[in-house]
């Protein structure tokens, strides 16, 4: 009982994340976020490199698919339907109402072919939900490849068929400044556990505790942020 609700914590952080999550305030404010544009994500829906699936229940699908590559790390932790090499996404042209991808495009080394071939999957004014960093550290090494602006996203949507209906910041606050110490401090201790258990209790729960005050106090900053959070449609073929 205790290991699921660490588990929880981890994407749909709670009170008790403040003091178990080393990334409680990315998670929070990216949850929060999606769940902000979920109910656009309706239909028959592909969820490229799915993971867990920890957002499925947000989404208005009727049938919800979730796809991975096949070397991904940690397979027997994932929630996964259908596996595939990388490259061609072993779907129909024009066969989802929606796609998902969250946290995923950073780690793909051809985002030109990736998002062409979530283009083609798509139907005719399907909607796509994009989640990816644009300041983070490097993570699950050696596939990661890229960190995007807001402005670097749009450009590379609109190349590829899609035009933006909704761009969120996510953690646009002082606790982005915080959330990227704990971040350093979780690497630092990554390798022994019990070290990184303590750190989080004593050292980062009270960073997330002082950041959550902070954030309600100082303005925000769209120029400084941890993650794009985007809905798109398609509007063409390509």
């Amino acid at each position: 009982m205790l290991k699921k609700i660490i588990i929880k914590e981890q994407f749909e952080p709670g009170f008790l994340g403040v003091f178990v999550n080393p990334f409680y305030l990315t998670r929070k404010s990216l949850l929060k976020n999606i769940k902000l544009i979920s109910n656009e994500i309706t239909g028959k829906t592909l969820d490229v490199g799915c993971g867990t699936k920890p957002y499925e229940k947000y989404f208005n699908s009727t049938e919800y698919i979730g796809l991975e590559v096949e070397n991904t790390i940690n397979k027997e932790e994932k929630k996964v339907d259908v596996f595939y090499k990388g490259d061609k996404i072993p779907f129909a042209d024009k066969e989802f109402d929606s796609v998902i991808s969250s946290q995923v495009l950073e780690h793909v080394f051809n985002p030109q072919q990736f998002l062409s071939e979530i283009n083609r999957v798509m139907k005719p004014k399907a909607k796509l939900l994009l989640t990816v960093p644009f300041i983070w550290d490097e993570h699950e090494q050696p596939f990661d490849y890229g960190r995007y602006s807001s402005f670097g996203l749009n450009d590379l949507l609109e190349k590829h068929g899609f035009k933006i209906i909704k761009h969120l910041k996510s953690l646009n606050n002082i606790a982005a400044v915080f959330q990227l110490f704990n971040a350093y401090m979780y690497k630092i201790s990554v390798r022994k556990k019990i070290i990184r258990q303590i750190l989080t209790l004593i050292v980062m729960a009270p960073i997330n505790i002082i950041a959550i005050i902070l954030s309600k106090i100082l303005p925000v900053n769209d120029d400084l942020f941890l993650d794009n959070i985007v809905l798109a449609e398609k509007v063409r073929d390509v």
